[in-house]
């Protein structure tokens, strides 16, 4: 027997289903937003995991291409790891959903969203971020919720919400907020230069979507709602807390941890936990095991405590100074374009590689409408950035969202393909790291992207701003430009990008339950204001426009619009044709449905050629007009000349000189490469060709 609920969610039903599947689940919902169905389910385990000191949460979502009707490609026909939107929603759904998770519990939680249908108007995604804090709320895990999530756009200056496939195609804005019953918890937005003030709109308009969804889930909750399980809590013991004063006191410390260069930090930290755990190893063995979280949290309040109450930063900056800036571009010889950007002790190197429209990233997803990407920005965060020696193993989800968040906020500004017929591909390399890489990257990137010649509308920069709050709503302060440590120990990572008339992206990450108006506001205007100066004064004397031309080494590509009709013609039977002009002048060739071709090489020369053959192929043999040509065939009354591919002509005996000619051998031999002028083409397509008429 189970229950189903149901509400009306921006003019489609959401249909809820409890205990009708995963019965065995500590939560399941089982999901339907119009025809997308999922299931989402929460569990955890019995006991805590022994032997760490951070809460284990898991979060999934799997997408099966059943769900729209697709086999997946490949030998093995299944899905194989996780596509990179699956875990950029994993990512979503994992952010606001944490903090309000107890700080003390260890025991595994896994949530696990399987999308089964879909349906383009009714995103999974969202299903499943609803499904996952229901799945939590009605399980006995202890949870201090529900939150709910909305996704917002902006078509022709009017909000939408939960937009449908064609709403989403126009919209300016592709904005996520989730929230509680009083505050907004999390912001993910990619934007097409929005004003600042509309976004908070936008932001608050999605709160009160927020709330009757809430309300929604109080119903289920009230009706099947299990009771939440006690745990074992694993704070650390306060007596340890008031031992570890003795031994090292709070203005110790404070001077510990009072410095701009983080190795100095670690090297204080270090020493610290040497001296406890040499203080505790014969009293408090047990306490042995529990130092690195005890001096983490004691790092923690001494941090706060001096943002807070004493308004200084661990490195001696204003609340709203910026670390020192700097940048530079041109720093690799051979690359397309390269770009870096400094911030304190973060560091990237971007570099812009260009190549023709088929390198762009094939897509096999559920979004039907999303088949491609010709822009790829990938983010790489190797261990020596920080000073650590870890293999590397490939990019985590960390990476992958740092890189999708750079790549959002710069596809607002990018070319189009007709503009810049071009696949672009941007990597970040993380030089040194301490806090913000993913904004310095973004930086970065403007940087080699006009070093490389890509015409973007408008230079973009990001930076962040960070949070420390006191007992109520009204005892906050906001930082700008975090710092690693300022990240570790305070309560969000706002993360701004956009050029000087909007905004292109946002990311939100907090650890306390949600963020008041006010809070919100002033972090929005702060990276504004921070954003302003970084293009002024740092990036714009490097470069503020994009070059005039790609560089020398980059491949050069020019595109031609032919009637898609002729495309069958350009490229022959089974791709005799064009591969002959590909071998011929040394070029790639792309041509899309609409009759665009893109010819990219690396000689001007080869191109030009290849352009001139594609216009012979498509364009009509009109009388008058001279070609150059290729003796293909030679017979008693003539040659044939092939003046295109598939176009041949005949010159006839009498047309080969102004003198008599006995021989047609006599003047010309296959292979020859000859010009010709056309005197006709008949009423059978036939053309005749004439050699004597060019020669003077």
């Amino acid at each position: 027997m189970y229950k189903s609920f149901s509400m009306e969610l921006a003019g489609r039903t959401l249909t809820v289903d409890v205990g009708r599947v995963a019965a065995q689940a500590n939560g399941a919902a089982f999901m339907h937003y119009g025809d997308t169905v999922v299931l989402s389910t929460a569990t955890a385990s019995d006991k805590p995991r022994e032997g760490i000191d951070f809460f284990p949460l898991s979060v999934e979502y799997e997408e099966k291409l059943y769900s729209v009707g697709k086999i997946p490609g490949g030998f093995n026909k299944r899905e194989g790891k996780a596509s990179e939107n699956s875990i950029l929603t994993s990512r979503v759904i994992d952010r606001p959903m944490r903090p309000l998770f107890p700080k003390d519990y260890r025991n595994d939680v896994t949530l696990n969203n399987l999308v089964m249908s879909v349906d383009p108007d009714c995103s999974p995604e969202l299903t499943a971020m609803l499904g996952s804090a229901i799945a939590v709320a009605i399980s006995d895990i202890p949870f201090d919720g529900p939150c709910a999530t909305t996704q917002v756009g902006l078509v022709n200056g009017e909000f939408v919400f939960n937009p449908n496939a064609a709403q989403k195609a126009v919209s300016d804005l592709q904005l996520t907020v989730a929230s509680t019953r009083d505050k907004v918890i999390m912001i993910e937005a990619g934007a097409n230069e929005v004003p600042e003030d509309k976004m908070i709109e936008a932001i608050y308009e999605a709160h009160a979507v927020n709330q009757k969804v809430i309300e929604f889930i109080d119903t289920i909750v009230a009706e099947v709602g299990k009771e939440k399980h006690s745990y074992v809590s694993c704070e650390i013991p306060e007596e340890m807390f008031e031992a570890m004063k003795a031994i090292v006191t709070p203005e110790e410390m404070e001077e510990a941890v009072f410095t701009d260069v983080k190795q100095v930090i670690e090297e204080n930290i270090r020493v610290i936990k040497d001296k406890l755990a040499e203080c505790f190893a014969e009293e408090h063995e047990d306490w042995l095991p529990l130092i690195d979280e005890a001096v983490y949290k004691y790092q923690k309040k001494t941090v706060r405590k001096m943002i807070l109450k004493d308004h200084k930063r661990p490195d001696g900056r204003q609340i709203d100074q910026i670390r020192p800036l700097a940048a530079e571009i041109d720093l690799l010889p051979r690359v397309h374009g390269s770009g870096m950007f400094t911030r304190g002790q973060t560091q990237i190197l971007t570099v812009t590689t260009l190549a023709p429209l088929s390198d762009a990233q094939k897509i096999d997803g559920l979004d039907e409408a999303e088949t491609s990407k010709r822009y790829m920005h990938h983010y790489n965060f190797p261990s020596y950035s920080v000073g650590e020696t870890k293999p590397s193993r490939g990019p985590g989800r960390r990476e992958i969202g740092h890189g999708a968040l750079a790549e959002r906020a710069l596809v607002p500004v990018l070319p189009s393909e007709e503009e810049f017929p071009y696949a672009i591909r941007t990597v970040s390399e993380t030089l040194e790291s301490n806090g913000s890489t993913s904004q310095a990257s973004i930086c970065a990137s403007s940087l080699s992207l006009m070093a490389a010649g890509v015409p973007i509308k408008k230079p973009v920069a990001g930076i962040s701003t960070g949070l420390v709050t006191g007992e109520s709503d009204d005892d906050y302060l906001v930082l700008t430009d975090i710092q690693g440590l300022e990240d570790f120990f305070g309560d969000m990572d706002f993360k701004v990008a956009g050029t000087r008339d909007g905004i292109t992206a946002i990311q939100m990450d907090i650890k306390i339950h949600g963020l008041t108006k006010p809070i919100i506001e002033e972090a929005i205007a702060r990276t504004k204001e921070a954003r302003m100066y970084i293009l002024d004064n740092v990036m714009d004397p490097v470069i503020d426009k994009p070059r005039a031309e790609v560089g020398e080494y980059a491949p050069k590509i020019e595109q031609i619009k032919v009637d898609p009709d002729k495309i069958s013609e350009i490229i022959g039977k089974q791709g005799k044709t064009i591969n002959g002009i590909i071998d011929e002048t040394g070029v790639k060739i792309d041509i899309d449905e609409e009759g665009r071709v893109s010819i990219c090489g690396v000689e001007k020369a080869g191109i030009e050629k290849a352009i001139k053959i594609i216009r012979s192929i498509v364009e009509p043999v009109e009388a008058g007009a001279i070609y150059e040509g290729k003796v293909v065939r030679i017979m008693n009354f003539g040659a044939f000349v092939q003046i295109a591919p598939n176009k041949d002509g005949l010159i006839h005996i009498s047309k080969l000189s102004k003198k008599r000619v006995e021989k047609v051998e006599d003047v010309v031999e296959i292979g020859d490469i000859v010009i010709v002028k056309v005197l006709e083409v008949d009423k059978m397509g036939r053309i005749n060709l004439s050699l004597m008429d060019i020669i003077k």
